[in-house]
């Protein structure tokens, strides 16, 4: 059964609900005025009996007269006496000698109740004659219910006319309503199933109306996930292409340098210091994507303890130096005394990755400066080259794996596998800091990390 059947069974039989118990109030109610009206007429008319009926001298009731026949024309009147027989009627009653209402004829107070004499549904007021403390009848007035039945049946069928007419009318307009408010659900439907058949990720679905309503919002959360989906697998695609290129490339160079040795039969030194290198290569990068995995799983654990930062700095900096030997002098500006909380060995990472970036694409004669400084309750820590700088339309991508800005920046045995960055932006994120850069063609690039000090 689909959804839009199945809500406009639901509104359907909510509006039959509520229609059943306003009828069943309107009827309730429209019986009670009715039998209160007839009840009120009955009370006058024995009233209006028992004041001109007396006792004699001898113990006997005396009618003296009855009300006017106006007051009677609608009601039926009997006067029993104790002994079971019939006294007065009315004239109204004919020649019926049965009582109205054979099972109250002994009463001791007033009693209304419905009675069927013959085939006629009467409303009787059963009323004791008393005088002092000593009973000497029992009067009954009756009045058909012919009108009041009659009332009631048209009533009933009236209601139930108008309750299948409006259940009928709820459910059209809920089926034609709900047609046009789910039909973004089939759009969906039919999108996520042209995405199954043809595996593209492109596809958005179409939405007329506003965002308004949760349909509306359902699909544009849907077009977003489909976005970020697409652009996940894009990333994906390009991921296992570069890592295809870049396991191919040393790959394809220890194989030829092999190949070479194999035909002059001798191992030659150039080719084993190429093969070692494009070896060390391949060893960086698979450590590079099992760290990466590693930390996107929640398996890289960090070893959190308070570090002296300005110490650790001093340190990359004393190895740098001698890394950048006689190309690029590396500076240690102003450097002030700063704790924070991390881990030291992935702290130092961050470091020795930039700055060796830093010295990799600095050219020959150019400088690369470190500073750090405490900025309220945080550390700055500023990372600056002299180098080419990086293009502005490269800027927002150089923390993606495997991206590099080739157009200032190219590859060497050296450098990294374009997944340095991507580590370096994961281990200062968690620790609870932020990593920014500014670039500018011809004029350097400038790495900024902030993290959080301790006391």
């Amino acid at each position: 059964m689909s959804l839009r059947l199945r809500l406009t069974l639901l509104y359907s039989t909510f509006i039959g609900g509520i229609l059943l118990i306003f009828g069943a109030a309107v009827y309730i109610l429209v019986n009670f005025i009715l039998l209160n009206q007839v009840d009120t007429m009955l009370a006058a008319v024995a009233r209006d009996i028992t004041a001109v009926t007396k006792v004699n001298s001898v113990g006997e009731l005396s009618l003296v007269s009855l009300p006017p026949l106006d007051m009677t024309s609608n009601a039926y009147v009997q006067i029993w006496g104790v002994d079971g027989n019939i006294i007065a009627t009315s004239p109204s009653i004919g020649a019926l000698i049965k009582p109205l209402d054979p099972t109250n004829l002994e009463v001791s107070s007033p009693i209304y109740k419905d009675s069927q004499l013959d085939e006629a549904h009467l409303r009787v007021l059963s009323v004791p004659l008393i005088v002092g403390e000593r009973m000497f009848g029992t009067l009954q007035v009756g009045a058909s219910l012919a009108v009041v039945d009659a009332t009631q049946g048209n009533l009933l069928s009236m209601m139930a006319m108008t309750a299948v007419i409006a259940v009928l009318m709820a459910g059209i307009g809920s089926w034609v309503v709900l047609g046009r408010a789910l039909s973004p659900l089939e759009d969906i439907t039919e999108t996520v199933d042209q995405i199954n058949r043809a595996d593209d990720l492109s596809r958005r679905i179409p939405h007329q109306g506003g965002n308004e309503d949760e349909i509306g919002e359902l699909v544009v959360s849907f077009n977003q996930t489909l976005e970020r989906l697409e652009s996940l697998f894009t990333s994906q695609q390009r991921f296992l292409a570069d890592v295809s290129h870049e396991l191919r490339t040393p790959l394809t160079v220890i194989k030829g340098n092999v190949d070479l040795m194999r035909r002059i039969k001798e191992a030659d030194e150039e080719s084993l210091t190429s093969i070692d290198q494009e070896a060390g290569r391949l060893t960086r990068l698979v450590g590079g994507l099992l760290m990466l995995a590693q930390a996107e799983s929640g398996k890289l654990a960090l070893n959190m303890k308070p570090v002296e930062l300005d110490l650790l700095l001093t340190e990359v900096f004393t190895e740098m130096t001698v890394l950048a030997g006689n190309k690029v002098k590396v500076h240690l500006n102003d450097i002030d005394e700063v704790m924070v909380n991390g881990d030291r060995d992935r702290l130092k990472q961050v470091f020795l990755n930039l700055v060796a970036n830093a010295i990799q694409y600095t050219p020959q004669g150019g400088d690369v400066f470190l500073s750090m400084s405490k900025i309220g309750d945080q550390a700055r820590i500023i990372i600056r080259d002299t180098g080419p700088g990086i293009p502005a339309e490269d800027l927002p991508h150089i923390f993606d794996r495997f991206y590099r800005a080739e157009k200032s920046r190219t590859r060497s045995s050296i450098g990294g596998f374009g997944l340095g960055l991507s580590i370096v932006q994961w281990i200062v994120e968690h620790h609870g800091g932020q990593i920014k850069v500014e670039s500018k063609e011809g004029k350097g690039t400038t790495f900024v990390i902030w993290l959080g000090t301790i006391k």
